[in-house]
């Protein structure tokens, strides 16, 4: 079972990638930096 920390990281991750997502697409090169 992970941590309630671990579970909050998590879906924090999720949050930031739905937002970088379309960028990213955009911008292929942006995702090594």
């Amino acid at each position: 079972m992970p941590t309630i920390n671990q579970l909050v990281r998590k879906e924090r991750k999720k949050v930031l990638e739905k937002s970088k997502s379309p960028a990213l697409k955009n911008c292929p090169q942006r995702r090594g930096v």
